[in-house]
């Protein structure tokens, strides 16, 4: 019997876009972009909710971006049937019919053209490799890079929307001025950890799934 690989391909994409109404809404997404935009000085530019496309993504001038940060869904290659490569969820067009799914793969953040000095992930899985058998690294962290990004700010595993909000903000409010980035997320997971506050703050799964990579 023959395969017709675009066919093959079609099939994937439904089966994924299927399953993203299902996901869990991320309250403060919002909130943390918009909290880490003012951190910084200069023009910004903020994408949320029915702006969050694929389409919109593409035609920023991302070239000119010093920072980029996305707050959203990360999905590992292999995590729906037929997924092969890791994504990050944005909002799928009112257009089902169209060329975009909602989904910025790995691939295409690998052919975005980008100058920026710091890349910040404030998703699931965002450190794992390209697929589930693959290398750390392999897959969203290599395409941002081979895009052009100099430094990373990445999860190891999933994260809680309100832990995850609070350790990117801190770490982007301590790299200011003459804190080393890596010193700035080590006071924020610290913070974390001491907060009583924070349901299971003690567990390191709880403030300690980011990790510096880059400059």
């Amino acid at each position: 019997m023959l395969r017709n690989p675009d066919a093959d391909a079609s099939d994937a994409v439904a089966t994924v876009v299927s399953a993203l109404p299902g996901l869990p809404s991320l309250p403060g997404a919002g909130n943390e972009l918009a909290a880490m935009a003012a951190t910084f000085r200069g023009e910004r530019r903020l994408l949320l909710g029915s702006g969050a496309t694929e389409a919109a993504v593409k035609a920023a001038p991302l070239d000119r971006a010093g920072v980029i940060a996305f707050a959203t869904h990360g999905l590992v290659g292999g995590a729906y049937r037929n997924m092969l490569e890791p994504a990050l969820v944005l909002t799928p067009p009112a257009d089902a019919g169209g060329s975009e799914d909602g989904l910025l793969t790995a691939s295409e953040i690998a052919r975005l053209k980008l100058d920026a000095d710091w890349v910040i992930l404030s998703a699931c899985d965002t450190s794992a490799g390209d697929s589930e058998n693959a290398p750390t690294y392999s897959g969203l962290a290599q395409a941002f890079i081979s895009a052009g990004a100099r430094s990373l700010l990445l999860s190891h595993w999933p994260v809680r929307d309100d832990v995850a909000s609070r350790l990117t903000l801190a770490t982007v409010k301590g790299a200011r001025g003459h804190t080393r980035r890596a010193e700035a997320l080590r006071r924020a997971q610290l913070d974390v950890l001491g907060d009583r506050s924070v349901a299971g703050a003690a567990h390191p799964a709880i403030w300690a799934p980011f990790v510096l990579v880059g400059n």
